[in-house]
């Protein structure tokens, strides 16, 4: 019995018993790796505008604490629940032990429609939610960093937040937060970045030329405007992308520059062009050299991955891609080369633990070094999970999540089990 449920806690069961059975790990060792070690719920009561009382509920989930704090993301939405906070969890474990940080993974978020609250309502939100998790967080317990519904002013708000309470400044407790106010520079450009790095990294090593190459890019947030921006500057032509109000696409390419602004002064790429708009549920089968889901969980499914026609598939997303879609894409091994979620949009948990690091030691770096590190970091985890799937015949999703789930379950087996 669990309390965690839904599709996509169960696909992140369904992925480590994939690896579990790979890895042949005892059945009495795995739900020591799997289930998370705490899960908190809370309310968060706030007063709204008209006066009237408001109740919303928050949750965080801290996977493991072996290798060090817990560290992920705080999503902002009305899909939010404890199965699917569990399983991000559960991955950024996996990630950040592919890439070698010494972090557990945690996930949070608060179930809330945006679109129903001011400004000053997310304000009081966001500090309730963090005045909440006080007695669970710390810099060197559980650090917090954006995602989906969240961004640098909420980070800002929760680091004041958690400073009233310390009676001093904790800029260590979360990342993503302003550079003014204790962010890295290139934090908010970190995993795009690290995507479009890898995905050109693919196109070379498949002798595809970078000039006229072709991208396609679901989701226009922080994560897939910077993909689409470095593609672009790589050479690129993104022809085509969606986000939640619909999707454009421009056989010559679209003007990435243009769209971005467009899209951070009115929210959204709806109202851009009339005259490229395009059907959503047709983007992910576009023919492209480069596809970058970039948005929400469970959108390739097999059916989906019967059709794509894409070369390298490079996952911004968290989980965008079924157990059954893996299925298909392992027998489309030679012809869609798959870049998976915990290495791909990895550069963003990687920066977050620089800012981190330089919050501690108070001593912070150029972009270009934040950038040149990262990148070394991805190459590396790239270079030793491509080693892996060739030494081993597997899918490069289950090398990247056996070197992860290796790296847990030996700082697990050598610490011991207390008391």
């Amino acid at each position: 019995m669990t309390v965690y449920s839904g599709p996509v806690f169960e696909m992140a069961v369904n992925q480590f018993g994939v690896i579990a059975n790979h890895l042949s790990i005892p059945m009495d060792e795995r739900d020591r790796l799997l289930l998370p070690k705490r899960a908190v719920i809370v309310s968060c009561p706030i007063h709204r505008d008209d006066g009237s009382i408001a109740v919303f509920e928050g949750y965080r989930v801290q996977h493991h604490l072996t290798l060090g704090p817990t560290k992920g993301g705080t999503r902002f939405a009305p899909s939010v629940d404890i199965g699917e906070v569990a399983a991000l969890a559960i991955w950024m474990s996996w990630k950040c032990a592919l890439v070698g940080l010494p972090y557990g993974g945690a996930k949070g978020g608060v179930r809330v429609d945006l679109s129903t609250i001011s400004k000053r309502e997310l304000e009081s939100l966001s500090r309730r939610y963090m005045q909440e998790m006080i007695p669970f967080v710390g810099p060197h317990t559980d650090v917090m960093a954006p995602d989906m519904g969240t961004n640098e002013q909420v980070m800002a708000w929760f680091m004041d937040t958690y400073s009233m309470y310390q009676g001093r400044t904790v800029t260590e407790i979360v990342t993503g937060k302003p550079v003014a106010s204790g962010g890295t520079l290139g934090r908010r450009e970190a995993t795009g970045r690290g995507v479009a790095h890898l995905a050109k990294r693919v196109l070379n090593e498949l002798s595809i030329s970078l000039n006229g190459a072709t991208a396609v890019i679901q989701g226009f947030g922080n994560v897939g405007s910077h993909v689409a921006l470095e593609l672009q500057q790589f050479g690129l032509k993104v022809i085509a992308v969606s986000d939640h109000t619909g999707a454009l696409h421009d056989p010559a390419g679209l003007d990435i520059p243009a769209l971005m602004r467009h899209a951070s002064e009115h929210g959204s790429i709806a109202g851009f062009s009339s005259q490229l708009q395009f059907d959503p549920a047709q983007i992910l089968t576009l023919p492209c050299d480069v596809l970058v889901p970039a948005a929400m969980e469970r959108v390739i499914d097999a059916r989906v991955a019967e059709n794509l026609e894409c070369r390298v598939l490079a996952e911004g997303a968290n989980g965008p891609t079924t157990p059954d879609a893996d299925l298909v894409l392992e027998k489309r091994r030679d012809e869609v080369f798959v870049i998976p979620d915990i290495l791909c949009n990895s550069g963003g948990v990687v920066v977050s633990y620089f800012e981190w690091v330089q919050d501690l030691q108070q001593l912070f770096w150029e972009e270009e070094e934040v950038t040149r590190r990262e990148y070394h970091i991805l190459d590396r985890a790239f270079e030793t999970m491509v080693a892996r799937s060739r030494a081993d015949n597997i899918s490069h999703r289950t090398a990247a999540m056996a070197i992860g789930v290796e790296k847990v379950r030996a700082a697990k087996n050598t610490r011991g089990l207390f008391p």
